[in-house]
């Protein structure tokens, strides 16, 4: 049987080290996933080709630095199997890197989106009505009954994707923020810190990403549905 060249095979294990990265490491999956959100909104927005490069740039040092924190990671734990200081230092110095790369990446995303979000958020304000305080604990009582709602419709037909509540909030929040404020940055701002708190509150066992995110993009869809559709 013929070997595959030195290149073929080359290919191959590279291929195989990013399958188990991302089968095995959870920040990898966000990663990715974030990787395809992005690159989907480049392509929405019709962003200019030197906007395009920083994207790919930012996504390629993000996906590349978390490939050699993986490694690291596995070497360390070959070489050192139980607990040392200096294999301590050598995880935490190569997840500071990922976290140096993930900083400069959402700097480069809110840099080179800011201006069409804006565009995007200026338009939607148009025709804005005036809302009172008690619209807005009406609009999150509708958040937080409808998730309660989808949850126990999942919980009495098994282990399926539950909502979460709090994320749900979280981002109807932000999304009222985002309809009401003037200033384009306090609404990207708001939408930051509610994707703080989604990454704060992941869990593997007890708050998998999946529930955090359908919560996140229930409590936006159902306030945005709100707003709009109801002359607040």
């Amino acid at each position: 049987m013929k070997q595959p060249v030195k290149w073929q095979r080359s290919f191959r294990y590279a291929y195989e080290g990013v399958k188990y990265a991302l089968a095995t490491q959870r920040n990898m999956k966000f990663h990715f996933f974030a990787a395809l959100v992005i690159l989907a909104l480049a392509l929405f927005f019709g962003l200019p080709k030197t906007d395009i490069l920083f994207i790919l740039l930012a996504v390629t040092l993000m996906i590349v630095t978390e490939l050699i924190n993986t490694a690291v990671e596995k070497t360390v734990d070959l070489a050192m199997p139980d607990l040392h200081p200096l294999a301590k230092i050598a995880k935490d110095v190569a997840a500071a890197s990922v976290l140096v790369t993930a900083a400069f990446a959402v700097v480069t995303g809110m840099i080179v989106f800011f201006d069409p979000i804006e565009r995007l958020i200026q338009t939607g304000r148009a025709g804005v009505h005036p809302i009172t305080a008690g619209t807005v604990w009406i609009l999150l009582c509708l958040v937080i009954l409808t998730v309660i709602a989808v949850q126990t419709r999942f919980s009495s037909k098994g282990n399926g994707v539950k909502p979460s509540l709090l994320t749900a909030v979280a981002f109807a929040v932000a999304t009222l923020i985002a309809c009401r404020v003037q200033d384009t940055l306090v609404a990207l701002l708001g939408f930051l810190l509610a994707t703080v708190l989604l990454l704060a509150l992941h869990d593997k066992r007890k708050r998998p990403f999946g529930s955090l995110l359908l919560g996140a993009l229930l409590g936006g869809f159902i306030t945005v549905l709100a707003y709009y559709l109801y002359p607040m």
